[in-house]
C-alpha cells in the first residue's frame, strides 16, 4: 500500500481504525507496529483471510488515532526513528536507514 496520500479508515474487530498499510508481510507489520508504538500510537493488526494455506499471511495495520495520515506523517517529519532521527519516505518503506532530510536523490553529495 505504501504512502498514497488517502486517509482509509475501517475497523479491525469492532475498534474504528486509520489504515496505515493492508496486505503488509509479517516483517513489515512488525516494522509499523514497533515504529507507530514508539511514536506513541495504539497499533491493531488484523490477519488477512488467505485463499489457501499455501499463501503466505499477510496482514492489515491500524492505528486507533482516526486522524492520523501516514503521508502527513512521514512528510512533514513527525514520526521518530528509534534512536530520535527523523522518518524519511525511504526509511518509512525499508528501503534505507539513512534518514538525510531530502525526499529526493539528485545524484549529489
Amino acid at each position: 500500500m505504501g504512502l498514497t496520500g488517502k486517509h482509509l479508515f475501517g475497523s479491525i474487530d469492532d475498534t474504528r481504525v486509520t489504515f496505515v498499510e493492508k496486505k503488509v508481510d509479517g516483517n513489515r507489520k512488525e516494522f509499523l507496529k514497533k515504529l507507530l508504538e514508539h511514536n506513541g500510537f495504539e497499533v491493531l493488526i488484523q490477519e488477512e483471510k488467505r485463499p489457501s494455506e499455501e499463501e503466505p499471511q499477510l496482514y492489515t495495520v491500524g492505528v486507533t488515532d482516526m486522524v492520523f495520515n501516514p503521508t502527513i506523517w512521514v512528510f512533514q517529519r513527525k514520526l521518530k526513528t528509534f534512536d530520535g532521527r527523523k522518518v524519511t519516505q525511504d526509511y518509512w518503506n525499508q528501503q534505507t536507514e539513512d534518514t538525510h532530510p531530502q525526499y529526493w536523490n539528485n545524484g549529489g553529495n
